[in-house]
C-alpha cells in the first residue's frame, strides 16, 4: 500500500490598498531589510517615498517580494539575477495575456 501524499497550500489574502513599511514588509517576508533594499536598488520593488524610513510598499509588493525571495533562495540568484528573472516572467505573462486576448491557446 502506498502512503498518502499530502500537499499543503498556504495563501495570504492581502488588500490591494494595504501599505507596508520596510520593516513590516521584511517581517511579512521573513527576511532582513537589507535584502529588500537590494531588491529596491535593482528595481524589483518600487516603493513610494524618498528614503527607506519613508518607503511604503503596496499590497501586491508582498507577493512580488516573496516571489523574488523564493527565486533567490531556490536558484541561488543575486538581486540582479532575481530582477532579470522577474522581468522575463513579467514578459511571459504579458505575452500570454496578449495571446489569450487574440483567441490563441493559453499556456
Amino acid at each position: 500500500m502506498n502512503p498518502a501524499h499530502v500537499s499543503v497550500l498556504q495563501a495570504v489574502l492581502v488588500d490591494e490598498t494595504l501599505e507596508f513599511t520596510l520593516v513590516e514588509l521584511s517581517q511579512a517576508c521573513g527576511t532582513d531589510t537589507e535584502t529588500l533594499v537590494a531588491l529596491v536598488d535593482e528595481g524589483v520593488l518600487a516603493p513610494s517615498g524618498e528614503h527607506p524610513a519613508d518607503w511604503r510598499f503596496s499590497g501586491p509588493a508582498l507577493r512580488r517580494a516573496r516571489t523574488a525571495l523564493r527565486l533567490a533562495n531556490d536558484l541561488d540568484l543575486s538581486a540582479a539575477g532575481v530582477a532579470l528573472a522577474l522581468e522575463l516572467m513579467d514578459c511571459i505573462d504579458s505575452l500570454r495575456s496578449q495571446l489569450q486576448r487574440r483567441g490563441g491557446p493559453s499556456g
